[in-house]
C-alpha cells in the first residue's frame, strides 16, 4: 500500500495539536515534519520541541526531514523528541556513511534525500544502508511549490535503481504532491507521498482532502 505523509509545514502551527489529531483520524500513515536551518535552504522552521510536541499528540511515526547543515551535531536531540525516520541530505554530509550508522545506532530509522539537481548516482554507495530515500520534487524550502515534471523519470529511475539491486528501502516523494499529481508518482514507483498544501490548505475538511488524495492513486499496486 502507498503511505502518506502529511506534512505540517503546511499546517495551522496555531492549532498544531489539533490538526495533527484530524489527520491521523482521516488515515495518514506518517507525520512529516520538515527542519530547516535558513542556511542550507532559505527558511527557518521547526526544531527538537515541534517533534516532541507532535509526539505527545500521536503514536504515529514521526518523519523527521533535516535540510540542515552539519545535521549529525542534532540527531540526538531529535530522536530523543521522538522521530521515528531521520532523513538527511546528500549534500550536506560528507561522511554520509558514518551519519546513517549514528541515526541507526539513536534508534531511529535512516533517511537519505537529494535536491532535484543532484545526480542520482550519489546515492549508489548507501543504498544497502538506509531505509528509506526521500526524492524532492521541488527546491527545498517552502512548502506549496509545483512539481517539477522531469522528477517523474527521476523517481522511475531510483525505483529501478533499488528494484535490481534488491533493495527494501521506501521511496518517498516530497514536493507538489497532490490529487493531480500522485498518480504519476505512484506509477514512476513512490512508495510514500508527503503532502502538505494538498491536506491541510484544501478547500475540503482534512478528512476529506486525505480521502481525495489517496482516491486519486489507489487503483495503482505498490511498488514492488
Amino acid at each position: 500500500m502507498v503511505k502518506i505523509a502529511a506534512s505540517i509545514l503546511s499546517a495551522d502551527f496555531a492549532r498544531l495539536g489539533q490538526q495533527v489529531t484530524e489527520v491521523e483520524a482521516a488515515g495518514v500513515d506518517y507525520i512529516h515534519v520538515d527542519v530547516m536551518d535558513g542556511h542550507f535552504v532559505p527558511n527557518i522552521t521547526a526544531g527538537p520541541m515541534i517533534v516532541e510536541a507532535v509526539r505527545r499528540v500521536t503514536d504515529l511515526p514521526i518523519d523527521v526531514h533535516l535540510m540542515i547543515e552539519k545535521p549529525e551535531k542534532y540527531l540526538p536531540h531529535f530522536a530523543a523528541a521522538g522521530a521515528t525516520i531521520l532523513t538527511v541530505h546528500v549534500e550536506t554530509c560528507p561522511h554520509l556513511h558514518r551519519t546513517v550508522q549514528q541515526i541507526h545506532e539513536l534508534g531511529a530509522k535512516a533517511g537519505v534525500t537529494l535536491n532535484p539537481a543532484t545526480s542520482l548516482f550519489t546515492l549508489e554507495e548507501i543504498l544497502p544502508y538506509v531505509d528509506l530515500v526521500l526524492l524532492m520534487t521541488v527546491n527545498p524550502g517552502f512548502g506549496g511549490q509545483e512539481f517539477i515534471p522531469t522528477s517523474l523519470s527521476r523517481i522511475e529511475r531510483l525505483r529501478r535503481m533499488l528494484d535490481q539491486a534488491g533493495y527494501p528501502a521506501e521511496l518517498e516523494v516530497d514536493g507538489g504532491v497532490n490529487p493531480e499529481t500522485a498518480p504519476q508518482i505512484v506509477a514512476a514507483g513512490a512508495t510514500i507521498l508527503v503532502s502538505g498544501a494538498a491536506i491541510f490548505e484544501s478547500e475540503l475538511s482534512i478528512r476529506e482532502a486525505v480521502a481525495r488524495l489517496r482516491g486519486s492513486y489507489n487503483h495503482f499496486p505498490a511498488a514492488a
